[in-house]
């Protein structure tokens, strides 16, 4: 990992506080925060929310709208889940629930929440793709 100690640091407190986030328990089916990142990764992925596959598998982007993302940036699932180069961070950090007609929107305390200390952490971020309607 690039950086200093004091940065690892950060990091890894950061990423543990995004993992065992229960901010909205109570709210949604289950907590199960999904998100991959790295300090060194160059490019930024900021999806929508988990839907149940990948709220089952744990794997973001472990779905047709996944496979679908990196058939259309042209890369191989090697690269696109290597951590180092790839960072996944959605919207919504859990899986929202089923609503009317598909999934219900990402939950809007997520990323005022850690998006923020997210992005800090993420210094060599030269690419992000914002995917979905609610990414931003």
């Amino acid at each position: 990992m690039s950086g200093n100690l004091e940065t690892a640091d950060n990091f890894k407190l950061t990423l543990r506080a995004i993992e065992s986030c229960r901010e909205c328990e109570g709210r949604i089916p289950e907590t199960n925060p999904i998100v991959r990142l790295h300090p060194n990764a160059s490019i930024l992925i900021i999806g929508q929310a988990p839907g149940i596959k990948v709220h089952e598998s744990k794997v973001p982007w472990n779905d047709a709208s996944g496979k679908r993302l990196r058939e259309w940036m042209g890369v191989s699932d090697d690269e696109f889940y290597d951590v180092e180069n790839v960072a996944l961070v959605p919207m919504g950090f859990c899986y929202s629930g089923k609503g009317k007609s598909g999934d219900l929107p990402p939950r809007k305390e997520c990323a005022p929440k850690w998006h923020p200390s997210v992005m800090k952490l993420l210094p060599y971020v030269e690419v992000t793709l914002l995917i979905g309607a609610y990414a931003k």
